[in-house]
C-alpha cells in the first residue's frame, strides 16, 4: 500500500447527543475507521473548530464530517451552506446523520452537497453505506 493508504482519517463529528456520540464513536471502531475522531456539540462549535484548524495550519482540516441537523445555536442545515460557501472548508466531504427522515431535509441537505444522508440511529449496515458515500470521494480509509 501507498503512503496515501497510510494516512490516519481525521473525522470530525457534530453531534449534541452524548449517547449518539458514543454509539457512532463505536461504530466506527467497529467499522475499523475514524483514527481521530474529534466532536464538536454544536453548530457554532464545530465552525469555531474548523476556522481554528484552517487558521492555525499546525493541524489538517478533517477528512470527513458527520453532521446531525438538528443542532444547538447554528443548526446542521446552516452549518452545511456556510461550509459550503466557505472556499476553506467546501472540499470536505459532509455526510448528514439525523433522526429526520423528512423528505425536505433530505433534498436540501443533497442539495447543499452532503455526500450521504442516513438516518438514526445508524447501524453497521448504514456506516457502510457513509464508508461507500464518502469512498466515492477518494478518501482512504486505515483499517486498524
Amino acid at each position: 500500500m501507498g503512503e496515501a493508504a497510510a494516512k490516519a482519517v481525521r473525522i470530525l463529528l457534530v453531534e449534541d447527543n452524548p449517547l449518539d456520540v458514543r454509539l457512532t464513536k463505536e461504530m466506527l471502531e467497529d467499522a475499523k475507521i475514524g483514527n481521530d475522531v474529534q466532536v464538536a456539540e454544536d453548530g457554532q462549535a464545530a465552525l469555531d473548530y474548523l476556522t481554528k484548524m484552517s487558521e492555525s495550519g499546525l493541524q489538517a482540516l478533517p477528512d470527513l464530517v458527520l453532521l446531525d441537523l438538528n443542532l444547538p445555536r447554528i443548526d446542521g442545515r446552516k452549518l452545511l451552506a456556510l461550509m459550503k460557501a466557505d472556499d476553506r472548508f467546501k472540499h470536505i466531504p459532509v455526510a448528514v446523520l439525523t433522526a429526520s427522515n423528512k423528505d425536505e431535509d433530505v433534498l436540501a441537505s443533497y442539495n447543499l452537497k452532503a455526500v450521504c444522508f442516513v438516518t438514526k440511529p445508524v447501524d453497521m449496515t448504514q456506516m457502510l453505506k457513509i464508508v461507500e458515500c464518502v469512498d466515492d470521494f477518494s478518501l482512504r480509509i486505515v483499517k486498524k
